[in-house]
């Protein structure tokens, strides 16, 4: 009886990843914080250092919040594109190969959300911040998360698709091999 009984659950347990194999992963809240914060925290920081850096010479919004943006996405994409190399040379056949592919997936994960960030969303909200508070740091800081939430969501959009159509992880590549 007990034999019959171990059988059933070994056959569920097989079943059930077989399921989890066939289903796409589902990514929760700890794999972003994971994947996007020691960028952002870099982004941050280089942010402010430039933002309050140009308030040196200027008090206009404008200009703050430009020297900003600048310096956040240096700061940020330094950051991933060595993330992102770490992991393409798990499944490049070659340091040149990943880092092509690094290029190609900074671009499929971030493109859309940072054309919309960069030209409209995230220069607007900083200069918002700077304009509607009286300290430009906590304006560009408030002017930040706003403009966060919105990049994130796109993102993480494009995160997903990468994921699902095997261009993350070599899938799509070996597939297309004779």
């Amino acid at each position: 009886m007990s034999t019959i009984a171990a059988d059933q659950d070994i056959a569920v347990t097989a079943d059930a990843a077989t399921d989890e194999a066939e289903t796409p992963k589902r990514r929760g809240l700890v794999f972003w914080i994971v994947r996007y914060l020691p960028a952002e925290i870099v982004g941050t920081a280089a942010m402010v250092l430039a933002g309050m850096t140009v308030t040196i010479w200027t008090d206009a919004p404008a200009l703050i919040a430009i020297a900003a943006v600048l310096g956040e996405s240096v700061g940020f994409y330094i950051v991933l594109a060595i993330t992102i190399y770490a992991e393409q040379a798990a499944v490049s056949p070659n340091w040149r190969r990943a880092i092509v592919r690094t290029f190609l997936l900074l671009i499929a994960e971030f493109g859309p959300a940072e054309l919309l960030d960069t030209l409209l969303i995230r220069p607007a909200a900083l200069m918002l911040g700077v304009w509607l508070l009286p300290d430009p740091m906590w304006g560009l800081l408030a002017g930040k998360v706003f403009a966060d939430v919105i990049f994130y969501a796109i993102a993480a959009g494009a995160f997903t698709i990468t994921a699902k159509t095997g261009l993350r992880d070599g899938r799509r590549s070996r597939e297309q091999k004779p």
